[in-house]
């Protein structure tokens, strides 16, 4: 089974078995909506959880998980990534991928020069802003809007970039 990171457990939240999540996903309502499964990330096999309830809180999300119903049971869930079945992943509409599918990609400007590879995704506001890990010089920060990005060619494993005045 192929999973995939939502979310990174940071903390415990009060004494009732809540933990604090910084969500790594954009589908944050779906992924930690009650009655989901999630699979949390240890060094054996991954652990099955179900989500009994969520909610945001101060840029995070605050989860409660069936079974788990106070501090002492989630202590040993902090600093683990919350992950998805890859069964559970939703179609997308054209124009939208998922993490998994950019991170890795190499960038190319419209004239072929290659930049780098895609190393990081980053969301920090309105909209996400790509890491390209460039060889022997600086990571390049990449906004992810149509001014820059002109097109994304997962088949080929490449993205094709118009670099604005400033980003380099």
């Amino acid at each position: 089974m192929k999973l995939y990171n939502v979310g990174k457990i940071v903390n415990t939240h009060g004494i009732r078995g809540e933990v604090r999540v910084i969500p790594t996903t954009d589908f944050i309502d779906q992924r930690f909506a009650p009655q989901q499964k999630l699979y949390l990330q240890t060094t054996g096999e991954p652990l099955e959880l179900t989500v009994e309830k969520a909610r945001q809180h101060k840029g995070f999300v605050l989860v409660k998980f069936v079974g788990y119903d106070n501090i002492n049971d989630v202590e040993r869930f902090r600093d683990h990534e919350l992950q998805v079945s890859g069964d559970d992943q939703q179609p997308l509409e054209d124009g939208q991928y998922y993490y998994h599918q950019i991170i890795g990609l190499t960038v190319k400007t419209a004239d072929g020069q290659e930049l780098g590879t895609i190393k990081e995704i980053l969301s920090p506001g309105a909209n996400d802003v790509w890491v390209v890990q460039r060889p022997g010089k600086q990571d390049l920060l990449l906004p992810v809007i149509d001014d820059v990005v002109k097109q994304v060619d997962l088949d080929n494993g490449q993205v094709l970039v118009e670099l604005m005045e400033g980003l380099e």
